[in-house]
């Protein structure tokens, strides 16, 4: 079982989620923008503090709300896991439509967390 410690640095608590529309808002007009690999990454640095995640998943990417929330899952876990590396960062992403969740997604999207790493 994990230590506290260990949970905390590989958590995905509510201080690690962007939920507010007035973040998202923000993070659309004022974060730089960046695409990757068909993935657009909307981006700000606070200076210190935990990373925050949003993520923007519609339909268009997918009819059905569980192949959504599997594309959900693999973006937090993926973050979750590189989240050390974006110490005081705001990042929305929004996939290419099409994705499916998958391991291949999942390792994909960590190595976009890395690359945009400062």
């Amino acid at each position: 079982m994990p230590n506290r410690a260990q949970r905390a640095r590989f958590g995905f608590g509510p201080d690690r989620r962007l939920a507010r529309s007035a973040d998202f808002e923000r993070l659309l007009k004022q974060g730089t923008r960046r695409s990757v690999s068909g993935y657009t990454f909307y981006i700000e640095r606070r200076g210190t503090g935990t990373p925050r995640l949003g993520i923007m998943v519609s339909r268009r990417h997918s009819a059905k709300a569980t192949e959504r929330n599997g594309i959900k899952r693999c973006i937090r876990e993926a973050f979750r896991l590189e989240q050390s590396r974006l110490e005081g960062m705001d990042v929305l992403i929004r996939p290419p439509l099409g994705v499916r969740a998958s391991a291949a997604m999942l390792a994909r999207v960590r190595e976009l967390f890395a690359r945009i790493a400062p």
